[in-house]
């Protein structure tokens, strides 16, 4: 998931402007910017501004094929939701797994996910953890497959 470059924003801004004088409502430059920067979950144009001059090191994407562990069992899916939460490094993601996961390890009976949201942090493993203080999930890109 990548964020918008500042002249994207700015440009965001200013097809704001324009579709908003088109009504006959008007709006300053620095107002729109404001403005574009709250759509995208900032809290103002300075830190929208700043947060996206970064780098961004996310290296995941909706449609992603990824692999991994969800409640210590291995999975392979694809991401089918990903959004960042505000102005953090972290972001609620959506995994429909390929084939459904037992996440209960007692023998004596099972608990199948066949879809999971969680929240992680930008280098794909989830912020909560299990009681035995593993992470929920632990997200990688999935390997190629081989021809």
């Amino acid at each position: 998931m990548t964020l918008p470059s500042v002249s994207e924003l700015k440009s965001q801004a200013k097809r704001l402007r324009k579709a908003l004088a088109a009504n006959g409502k008007q709006l300053s430059h620095s107002q729109a910017l404001e403005l574009v920067s709250t759509q995208h979950g900032f809290r103002d144009w300075n830190t929208a501004s700043a947060t996206v001059s970064r780098p961004n090191h996310f290296a995941f994407s909706v449609g992603d094929r990824v692999s991994g562990t969800y409640m210590q069992q291995a999975f392979q899916g694809e991401i089918t939701a990903l959004s960042k939460v505000g102005t953090t490094e972290r972001y609620h993601v959506t995994i429909q797994f390929d084939e459904p996961v037992d996440v209960v390890t007692f023998d004596s009976f099972s608990a199948f996910r066949s879809r999971v949201n969680c929240l992680i942090r930008s280098d794909g493993v989830a912020v909560k953890k299990t009681s035995d203080g593993e992470p929920y999930l632990r997200l990688k890109p999935a390997e190629p497959d081989a021809d």
